[in-house]
């Protein structure tokens, strides 16, 4: 193992007990010491360490918790039930591959498009329960991934009656009985109440087994909070629809996650913001101080429990009622202490503007501040606060004018009739604000400087460096997102024909959790050459017999030359990342990841994916952070920092927007209202470009209200450049040049010239059909020389400046 890989495996093994999330506790863990242990569920043996997709990464190796336990001095009491637990799984995946064909057959598709995401439901079976020792651990692991949404069913979002009847009887039966959850988001817990010890231990890349050690040992605590509300299926918002195949309409508009919740006052399982620890905290309010746009409140946090921990502070605001309908409250700030140990106190700072509690009036085209009281309420969870102080704002401040450009959803959002009452509040400090103090904020100036290199390029050249690089050879791979050139498995880069007139390109690497490149390969004259399986785990099951046999053969040539290497390191998904709450955490990650880049010759990581977890059933919830789009922003922003401090290193920021399903995700149309896209959709964006000013942005498959978000100019060139000042390249999502609509669609397929007049300037990874929409569109008008010079010239500057 190189020294690197063991630096970062060691970083990540301090950072990922951060991640994991207590739901319950009884007092009888951690443990003293290893001894005998009874492991049960499929993630023993079977452990998750990300999504399926683009979220895999091919690391030199990895420990399941089995392997990860005995490694740290456990005896395994219960081998037996791991070995036919294996049987019983080999049959079911067996039957779920014949099963996707048999399906793909019918809609005359290719398997392994219909099988991509798929993910196989936990089986049912009956294995006796024997095990020695009065310690048990059962690992519930769900994995998802790109592609294919969850579904409400036994073994995915909800519990096989197997595992109900399983965890409850391990749960009477051992003493001491842990249900630790393997998971990239929700699943319908409401079945165990009986069961006193519940941990998300999430999945954790490299390290998810050793993490878990740690925390049974207690050589480290779970700190973490859900930044997701977990409540038993059919209990949450169900006012707009989900994976529907044409049209999916966002009708609770504003009211998503724990804004519905609260605003509605139902209890969840779990809320927004909950976690315990090994230990207990009291919080205590200290001074709140309001200077011109920014707002400061102090808290002191004490550990009133035996052992160490850190505690997660959390701000929360409720708007005063006005012309604008309202959420019960917002999530407006948020500080996690350092190491307390048993009776420590530690002072914390949360800071806020309070620009950033506006909502969007969609009848003034604006962002408006009400006039009224801002209650803020400071506690540990969004159902665990007190009422702390209230901002009063003397009258109405319009903080931004904007232009509506996202179209109109064709209904109503819903909205509540009235909101449930808070406690009355005799007493709190009134901090005033003055609307005059809050001036309107003008619009950026989008850059349209066209560069030298670019002014001499002539009309198919511009067309070429507005695509990716491709090889006519490459579909197959582009598909799975493996269409570099110069580095084995990268997903793409940026044309290299113009090199000898100084315009270098550009290298990508896909996997949200880690760069995903092949580990093995070699060089030679003709470029790069991976060795061994080059498709994500599980593609090739579903490959048809021919295709299988070429591919086989493929990888029984013989090798020629010395065999090159590229072990990345997988950190934790992104949900697990800020489920943390620790910004510091998510920047040394991104700088994990940014190192990696620079040994392996990657400029751009398309990652931190930060879309927002509107419903627990999308497909790649596990690669984002949260329902809240201040998390999301705010976890992005400290990513995209800790990339981005390597020279010649730099993050694209995914996917804008909307992209909230992965049911036909080419062509489905999210219907959206201007005020929920602006409030919660793409907040998230504007604060991660506000405070890190990603490199790069990637546009999303989806349409929205009715035209791609690729080809949406208002999306990129109003929304992005003018109003959040992006100033650095947009790129489309894969494979767009190559997407066919599937029979019946009510929409067609996006196209490389109305994508390059939209400013969207790559049109990804590239193809010849790409390069021939864009000389159509110069012919016919539908792009100008001018937009391509301007779009290419964007490219030249962001090339020249990671290669410098």
């Amino acid at each position: 193992m190189y020294d690197y890989e063991q630096e970062h495996l060691e970083l990540l093994r301090s950072l990922a007990p951060g991640c994991t999330v207590l739901l319950r506790r009884n007092g009888a863990f951690p443990l003293e010491k290893p001894g005998e242990l009874a492991l049960y569920g499929s993630g023993a043996r079977y452990t998750v360490k990300g999504g399926t997709g683009s979220g895999d990464v091919n690391s030199r190796s990895f420990l399941t918790i089995e392997e990860a336990l005995e490694q740290e001095g456990f005896t395994i009491t219960t081998k037996y039930w791991l070995d036919d637990y294996d049987l019983f799984r080999s049959a079911a995946k067996d039957a779920f591959i014949g099963e996707i064909k048999r399906r793909a057959k019918e809609k005359h598709t290719l398997a392994v498009l219909e099988g991509m995401g798929a993910v196989m439901p936990e089986p049912e079976y009956r294995i006796p329960l024997y095990g020695e020792g009065d310690t048990a651990v059962y690992v519930l692991s769900r994995i998802s991934g790109e592609g294919n949404d969850r579904q409400a069913v036994g073994g995915d979002l909800l519990l096989t009656e197997t595992e109900k009847w399983d965890i409850l009887a391990l749960n009477r039966k051992y003493p001491r009985f842990l249900l630790v959850l393997n998971v990239g988001g929700p699943v319908d817990l409401s079945p165990l109440e009986e069961v006193g010890n519940i941990l998300i231990l999430s999945q954790l890349g490299v390290v998810t087994g050793p993490v878990l050690a740690d925390l049974l040992l207690g050589r480290s605590y779970p700190s973490g909070k859900l930044t997701t509300t977990w409540s038993a299926w059919g209990e949450g918002c169900n006012l707009g629809d989900f994976a529907q195949q044409d049209n999916t309409e966002y009708r609770e508009g504003i009211y998503v996650g724990y804004r519905w919740f609260d605003s509605v006052g139902k209890e969840p399982m779990f809320p927004f913001g909950f976690g315990l620890g090994y230990t207990d905290f009291a919080i205590k309010a200290g001074e709140a101080k309001a200077e011109g746009e920014w707002i400061t409140l102090t808290a002191a946090v004490t550990n009133t429990g035996k052992r160490p921990g850190r505690e997660v502070v959390q701000l929360y605001a409720s708007q005063p009622a006005g012309v604008l309908d309202k959420p019960y409250q917002v999530l407006a700030a948020f500080a996690k202490t350092g190491e307390l140990q048993p009776g420590e106190t530690e002072t914390v700072s949360l800071r806020f503007s309070v620009r950033d509690l506006a909502s969007f009036d969609d009848f003034r085209g604006a962002w408006v501040l009400e006039k009224g009281d801002y209650t803020l309420r400071l506690g540990n969870s969004s159902r665990s606060t007190d009422a702390v102080v209230i901002l009063r704002l003397d009258k109405d401040a319009v903080l931004k004018h904007t232009v509506r450009c996202l179209g109109k959803p064709e209904f109503t959002d819903w909205a509540p009739e009235k909101l449930p009452k808070g406690k009355k509040h005799r007493f709190l400090k009134v901090l005033k604000i003055s609307a005059a103090s809050l001036p309107e904020q003008p619009l950026f100036e989008a850059e349209t400087r066209v560069e030298p290199e670019a002014a001499q390029l002539s009309p198919e050249e511009l067309a070429y460096m507005s695509v990716g690089a491709f090889s006519e050879k490459g579909g197959a791979l582009s598909v799975i997102g493996n269409a570099a050139i110069s580095v084995a498995g990268a997903a793409g880069e940026t044309y290299g024909g113009l090199k000898d007139r100084g315009i270098p390109s550009l290298v990508m690497a896909d996997g949200p959790a880690g760069l995903r490149l092949n580990k093995d390969f070699t060089v030679d004259e003709k470029g790069v050459h991976p060795i061994g399986e080059t498709m994500p785990a599980g593609i090739s099951d579903f490959l048809p017999g021919p295709a299988k046999w070429v591919m086989s053969k493929m990888n029984q040539k013989p090798i020629q030359g010395e065999v090159k290497h590229q072990y990345c390191t997988a950190i934790p998904i992104g949900t697990a990342i800020a489920q943390s709450w620790d910004l510091s955490l998510a920047e040394a990650c991104g700088d994990l990841v940014g190192d990696e880049m620079r040994r392996f010759g990657i400029h751009l990581w398309l990652a931190p994916a930060l879309n927002i977890h509107r419903d627990v059933r999308c497909g790649r919830n596990f690669e984002y952070f949260s329902e809240d789009p201040l998390i999301s922003g705010k976890f992005a922003a400290a990513i995209t920092r800790g990339v981005q401090k390597h020279p010649g290193r730099a993050v694209t920021i995914k996917h804008y927007a909307a992209n909230n399903q992965e049911t036909n995700r080419y062509f489905n149309n999210s219907r959206v209202s201007e005020r929920a896209l602006r409030e919660i959709y793409l907040k998230g964006f504007e604060i991660c470009v506000r405070e890190s000013q990603p490199k790069t942005l990637m546009t999303s498959y989806n349409l929205l209200n009715g035209i791609h978000t690729s080809e949406r100019q208002g999306l990129i060139e109003r929304i992005l450049r003018q109003e959040f000042g992006f100033t650095g390249v947009v790129m489309t999502d894969w494979i767009i040049g190559m997407l066919k609509p599937p029979k019946g669609s009510l929409y067609k397929a996006p196209r490389a010239d109305r994508i390059a007049a939209a400013g969207n300037d790559l049109t990804m990874p590239g193809c010849a059909d790409d390069v021939k929409a864009i000389l159509s569109g110069l012919e016919n008008g539908t792009v100008t020389e001018e937009r391509l010079r301007i779009n290419v010239s964007r490219v030249i500057r962001l090339a020249k400046e990671l290669n410098g």
